[in-house]
């Protein structure tokens, strides 16, 4: 099973500066938008998305997918992020990438609620982590939020994280600006 994404990355570029005319095959391809896409590096996959030859696109259904995974991350649609990952069946090795996909995603959502609400209602919750009333339940016992009397409304807390040694202002304005980006969706 692929555990280092990082590598892969390194390796899937490179062979692509190596082909022949710089068109790799399609299974690079796949694997290369879709690390980009766990990456968070949406600029590249869409730059990756433009240079692909046409004929490749459209002769690669789970290319396509990975793309409209990609758009919906974009638009920072997560319910519809998560429609699109469990829209298709996807296969090895691109499987184990997009499940990674999905659990950063989540994982992305979470801490985003912990650090953005100190009131949110469960039903919020389920559509911006594609995951079931229990699920939700379950995890936000398991993260110590307080489950309000109402049964419809948690109390998120922010995700511990190690304090930094020294947050340069570059780290702060990028906090702030995902941050706001969010907070206009």
């Amino acid at each position: 099973m692929i555990t280092n994404f990082d590598k892969l990355c390194l390796d899937l570029e490179k062979q692509e500066l190596e082909a022949p005319n710089g068109v790799t095959s399609a299974s690079n391809y796949a694997q290369l938008l879709a690390i980009y896409l766990y990456q968070n590096d949406l600029c590249n996959a869409k730059f990756l998305w433009k240079r692909i030859p046409q004929n490749i696109t459209s002769s690669n259904p789970e290319l396509v997918a990975i793309w409209t995974v990609g758009q919906k991350m974009w638009k920072k649609d997560l319910p519809r992020t998560y429609q699109a990952l469990a829209a298709y069946h996807w296969v090895e090795p691109v499987a184990t990438i997009m499940r990674a996909l999905e659990e950063k995603v989540r994982e992305r959502a979470f801490n985003l609620i912990g650090r953005s609400y100190s009131s949110i209602s469960i039903e919020t919750v389920v559509s911006m982590t594609g995951l079931s009333k229990e699920a939700v339940l379950q995890i936000c016992r398991d993260r110590k939020w307080e489950l309000n009397e109402d049964g419809v409304t948690v109390n998120p807390m922010p995700p511990v994280q190690p304090a930094p040694l020294h947050t340069s202002s570059e780290d702060q304005l990028f906090k702030l600006t995902e941050f706001v980006s969010f907070l206009e969706n």
